[in-house]
């Protein structure tokens, strides 16, 4: 997931977080890219759930993670950690703007909402002070949204409930009222 030249790794947050950010009038690029297959859409299962929140997936095409992307990018959020290494392996100086969404929001709300004067990548240094790439290795619900594909609907549900509180706290710290 990302903002104003942006990568997202799931249609369904990029498309929860293209609707906070327009709620909030923020003019942002939001794109979804991942590590797989280029061309597959949302699955039905997302698909369903976004519908359930008002949102449209129906024109979701999966495209792989690249450079570009990446070195476009004001800000990197991936689902997890795996997202995070990938991304930086890809692009190593984009660790300081790649985060997985739980991360960011947890040490955002501990660094405080972006300031009306701050420059996001000033507010995303804020947040990243005394981070380091080796706490990333392996995987820890701290930082991972459960990866549903595969599994049944339910955990996708459950996927879909986190998401619900992570994403529009991930815009309010980053996109404060202003």
């Amino acid at each position: 997931m990302v903002c104003t030249g942006n990568i997202c790794r799931s249609p369904m947050v990029e498309a929860m977080l293209r609707h906070e950010l327009d709620a909030r009038q923020v003019s942002a690029i939001v794109t979804s890219a991942g590590t797989v297959s280029a061309g597959q859409p949302a699955s039905d299962e997302v698909l369903e759930l976004l519908k359930a929140r008002g949102l449209d997936g129906a024109a979701h095409r999966s495209a792989v993670l690249d450079r570009v992307a990446i070195t476009d990018a004001d800000l990197v959020i991936g689902m997890a950690r795996e997202h995070v290494r990938a991304v930086s392996m890809e692009v190593p100086g984009a660790f300081a703007r790649t985060f997985t969404l739980k991360e960011l929001v947890r040490r955002g709300t501990q660094a405080g909402p972006r300031r009306e004067d701050e420059a996001l990548a000033d507010w995303l240094a804020r947040v990243g002070v005394d981070r380091e790439p080796r706490r990333l290795l392996g995987s820890s619900p701290d930082d991972d949204v459960a990866d549903p594909v595969g599994r049944r609907f339910k955990v996708f549900k459950r996927m879909a409930v986190e998401l619900d509180d992570l994403v529009p706290a991930a815009v309010a710290l980053a996109y404060p009222p202003g």
